[in-house]
Order: C-alpha cells, then structure tokens, then sequence
C-alpha cells in the first residue's frame, strides 16, 4: 500500500510520505540547494544591478538634482538681477522727478525773469514814447506860438493900417513893432483891453 502511495504521488508530482518528513522535519532551516540558487541568482541580480543599474539611477539622480540646483540658482539670479533692475528703476525715477523738479523751478525762474524783462522793456517804451510825444507836443507848441505870433502880428498890422491910415507893411517897422507889442503882451504889461483903449 505505501508503495502505491509513492508511486501515485511521484506520477502527481507530490512528494513521499517519506520524502516529506525529511524535506519539512524543520520548517526554518531551509533547503539547500534552493538557498544556493537563491544566493547565486541574488549575488547575479546585485552585480547587474549595482554594474548597470545603480550607476545609471545615480548620474540620473545627479542630473536631475544639478538641474533642480541650476533652477534654483537661476531662480535666485533672476530674482537678483530683478531686484537690481527695480532698484535702478526707482533710482532713475528719482532722479527723473528731482530733473522734473528741477525743471519746473527753472521755469519759473526764466518766466519771472521774462516777465520783468518785458516789464522793463514796456517801462523803457512807454518812457520813451510819453518822451516822443512831450517833444512833439513841445514842437508843436512852439509851430503853434510862432504861427500865432506871426498871425497876430499880422492882423495887428492890419487894424493899426487901418487906424492910422497909413500902410505900416515895411518889413523892418513891422518886425519892432510886432515884437514890442508881443513882448509887452507876454511880461503883461499891457492888456488886450488896454491895447484897444490906447488904441481908441
């Protein structure tokens, strides 16, 4: 009967009832020449891993990390760079509001300047034109007073003619007589009212 027993269990591919108590008699030592085969295939794995495997995972890690590392630099860089950029900005708008300030004071400066400028130019005309007119008024009042003088002379010349009944139109009579009576007239030593009395 065990005969049959390990022959129906070596054509199922069971082992022995023999087999099996020698095989399992310990369950923590294992088998060994599966723990040979287990160290040889674990001893190959580790040589291809740590050969091939482990080189490549570790430049892949280097190169990932380099370029995390160079990211990052960059990133501070650019951050730097804008950093600089921003202060030279405010720098330069400070400066453009100073210029403009600046600027604007000029302005105000040139305009008060221009300002009393043309103040000084319209004074200096206007002294100059009331100058223009006096003197034209003075000419004119001098051409009015030797008009005068002359006409008066002349209508003088005429009403003593004809009082006197004489002509008195001889230049050099006329020129004193003229003269006299004007000159009489101006210091007030006569009056026109008492000229035509002496006259009467």
């Amino acid at each position: 009967m065990q005969l049959v027993n390990s022959v129906a269990a070596v054509a199922v591919g069971l082992p022995a009832a023999g087999e099996e108590e020698s095989a399992h008699g310990n369950p923590i030592i294992p088998h060994m020449p599966e723990f040979i085969w287990s160290l040889i295939i674990f001893g190959l794995l580790w040589f291809v891993v740590a050969k091939y495997v482990s080189p490549r995972l570790e430049q892949a890690y280097q190169a990932r990390k380099a370029a995390i590392e160079g990211g990052m630099s960059q990133a501070e860089e650019a951050q730097r760079e804008a950093n600089e950029a921003k202060a030279r900005y405010e720098a330069q708008l400070e400066d453009a509001r100073d210029e403009a300030a600046r600027i604007r004071e000029e302005a105000k400066e040139q305009g008060a300047a221009i300002i009393a400028e043309m103040r000084a130019q319209a004074g200096a005309e206007a002294s100059r034109i009331i100058e223009s007119a006096h003197r034209q008024i003075e000419a004119d009042r001098q051409q009015a007073s030797v008009s005068l003088r002359s006409e008066v002379g002349r209508l003088s010349i005429d009403l003593a003619s004809r009082i006197v009944g004489e002509s008195l139109h001889e230049e050099t009579r006329q020129k004193g007589i003229v003269d006299r009576f004007l000159a009489e007239l101006e210091s007030g030593a006569i009056t026109p009212r008492s000229a035509s009395g002496d006259e009467r």
